[in-house]
């Protein structure tokens, strides 16, 4: 079901970037387009399968390129602001509602998406997307603790890579659908009924079949029961979490370091699933049943090396040949610094279709570590409040979603090679940097707010969390006599 909630979640975060290539309108330029342009994939247009084909009862649009990158990003002002909400929400009712209802309302917001343009177009457009990222904002940190609290340390990379995954299958299966039922002048109304109708089916199963914590799963054996409690170091079952120490998780080192490394992923990931169709079917020409299946041919590479990476991390954790540190930052390298360098070979094969695409599917591949690394390292620096620190880490990283679809719409007003190389090297600065900085600083250890009574408090700290004052016996004074007592 995580699985499928991850599919769902990221195919109506995506569906957007193929179905605007047939939302708008594609004027020829009467201005002189200084760089390369590459030739039509199919020759002269022909009806079947062309990308620019004007469908009868359905508007299109003239949206500028620039306007189209803020189209594409409006779903992450919403999806950001409701990341931090979403972790204490999920760590004070569970995982199950705070997750289910979110998705709920990203998917209902979806299937009213064509009603909603119809009515006040590019504004419309924009509200509804912001709305539908409201809904998602909750997913990832509210996952992040479902997993503190189901899944054993040593088997974390690779459930990780299971559930997380699920928003490769999105990808895959988002662009792929999308393709076909856009094909041969497909209304791109049907996308979003598709998959907000999708998404409303999954929030039936999941209010039946899971449940925030195994003790309050009804159908789970006594002998998985006291499994997880006894290996489960967040389990949430034995007793009530103090308030989040904000101050110390804001003065946190490793949790900063986390933020940066997130940002520079994001940065690399959300231009690829963003724009990654846009630049098949604009730049390189293909026709959009094409451009559905070359934007998911990258994705199902992400997920099948999510799952080999996840697997060698955990072996290697168990067998001690290297720390949970030393994990996370191998992988990490792997899934911010070689992406990095094939993003800028495919931006350098020019028109080279088949080049071109072998390059992103080789960088998506490489990219399927981040579950191993910068996905799961909330978990290990702080268990307890996995959710809270999964959303401060994902929410601020994914202000990268915001700035990078706008950002690339305007480096690429006329579509050209040469305007999309300048923005794919904006990729590659971001996360080779970012990378640099998790591995100077970056960490795997718990850390000492998260578990005080297991660490301590460290030399000079002078206002503990709440949990150290609630254990100070408080003193009061009875009326008539003025001897102090304690209240126990």
């Amino acid at each position: 079901m995580g699985l499928f909630a991850l599919a769902n979640s990221f195919t109506m975060r995506v569906c957007l970037s193929m179905t605007i290539t047939q939302m708008v309108l594609h004027p020829e330029s009467s201005e002189h387009i200084v760089g390369e342009i590459c030739p039509d994939n199919d020759g002269p247009a022909t009806e079947e399968g062309n990308s620019t084909l004007v469908f009868e009862g359905r508007d299109r649009y003239d949206w500028d390129e620039a306007t189209q990158g803020l189209l594409l990003s409006a779903f992450y002002y919403g999806y950001v602001i409701t990341h931090l909400p979403g972790g204490l929400l999920a760590e004070k009712f569970g995982g199950k509602w705070t997750l289910g209802l979110g998705l709920l309302c990203t998917s209902i917001a979806t299937a009213l998406t064509p009603l909603v343009v119809s009515l006040w177009g590019a504004v419309g457009l924009f509200v509804i997307r912001v709305v539908e990222g409201f809904g998602e904002g909750p997913v990832t940190p509210a996952f992040v603790l479902l997993l503190a609290r189901w899944i054993p340390p040593s088997e974390r990379s690779r459930f990780g890579a299971m559930i997380f995954g699920g928003a490769q299958i999105g990808n895959i299966l988002g662009p792929y659908l999308s393709g076909l039922l856009l094909a041969d002048g497909g209304d791109w109304a049907n996308v979003f009924y598709v998959f907000g109708g999708l998404g409303i089916i999954w929030f039936i199963f999941w209010v039946v079949l899971c449940y925030s914590t195994p003790n309050s799963h009804p159908f789970i054996s006594d002998e998985e029961r006291d499994y997880l409690n006894n290996n489960v170091a967040a389990s949430g079952l034995h007793k009530k979490l103090d308030p989040v120490p904000f101050k110390a998780v804001i003065r946190s080192a490793p949790l900063w370091v986390l933020v940066m490394a997130a940002i520079g992923h994001d940065w690399g990931y959300f231009t690829m699933i963003t724009d990654l169709p846009k630049y098949f079917s604009d730049v390189l020409k293909f026709n959009i049943k094409e451009t559905g299946l070359m934007s998911a041919l990258p994705y199902i590479a992400m997920y099948i090396f999510s799952f080999i990476f996840a697997a060698l991390c955990d072996l290697c954790i168990r067998r001690k040949w290297h720390s949970i540190g030393t994990g996370r930052k191998i992988y990490t390298t792997i899934s911010s610094s070689v992406p990095a360098l094939f993003i800028i070979l495919a931006s350098y094969s020019g028109c080279n279709r088949a080049q071109a695409v072998g390059f992103f599917i080789a960088s998506m591949a490489f990219m399927g570590g981040f579950y191993s690394s910068v996905k799961i390292n909330a978990m290990d620096i702080a268990p307890n409040y996995a959710g809270t620190c999964a959303a401060f880490v994902n929410g601020i990283a994914a202000i990268a979603g915001i700035i990078t679809p706008y950002l690339v719409g305007l480096l690429t007003p006329d579509q050209t090679v040469e305007q999309w190389r300048i923005a794919f090297w904006t990729v590659f600065v971001v996360l080779v940097g970012t990378n640099i900085v998790y591995i100077i600083w970056g960490s795997g250890e718990q850390q000492w707010w998260d578990d005080v009574e297991r660490h301590g408090y460290p030399p000079g700290w002078k206002h503990g969390p709440l949990k150290k004052r609630q254990q100070e016996k408080k003193i009061v004074y009875p009326k008539h006599d003025h001897s102090p007592i304690s209240n126990d």
